[in-house]
């Protein structure tokens, strides 16, 4: 896994920044999808893993499409009607639309990850935030002081 180090671009602009200002959209699946219905839907959109949602929106956690296979095919459980509640990782670092880009980057240095999810004080899911798109932050920090 790569090494994620952190942006010392410095300048109040940077600290004070939030995180809502460069949120990318996600895509979720409802955790009253079955494992079918959501290996279905990864496999549409071309993705290993993908956040689980409540009715409500809240963020309950992510999916794995390689642990889905593990655990449903390999206990010869069916895919159709086996819950996918039992199949959702609820340890997953997230950062609040309202802080600071900053604050989101040391959640994700902390966490050695390169992507957290991004909800609001209710936890409900608004989107992600990525190391790539704070790194952009900074350039455009840079460009302005040139």
């Amino acid at each position: 896994m790569e090494q994620i180090k952190p942006n010392y671009f410095g300048g109040a602009n940077f600290e004070a920044r939030t995180v809502k200002d460069i949120i990318e959209p996600a895509e979720s699946i409802s955790n009253q999808a079955s494992v079918r219905a959501a290996l279905d839907e990864m496999q549409a959109r071309a993705i290993d893993s993908s956040p689980v949602i409540d009715q409500r929106g809240e963020l309950l956690g992510i999916l794995s499409k390689n642990k889905m296979n593990r655990n449903v095919g390999g206990f010869g459980h069916d895919p159709k009607t086996e819950p996918l509640e039992a199949h959702i990782d609820r340890n997953n670092p997230y950062c609040f639309e309202d802080q600071t880009v900053a604050a989101a980057e040391r959640i994700m240095l902390e966490a050695k990850v390169g992507e957290v999810f991004v909800v609001t004080r209710e936890k409900l899911l608004v989107g992600t935030i990525n190391i790539e798109a704070i790194a952009g932050e900074g350039k455009k920090l840079r460009s302005r002081r040139e």
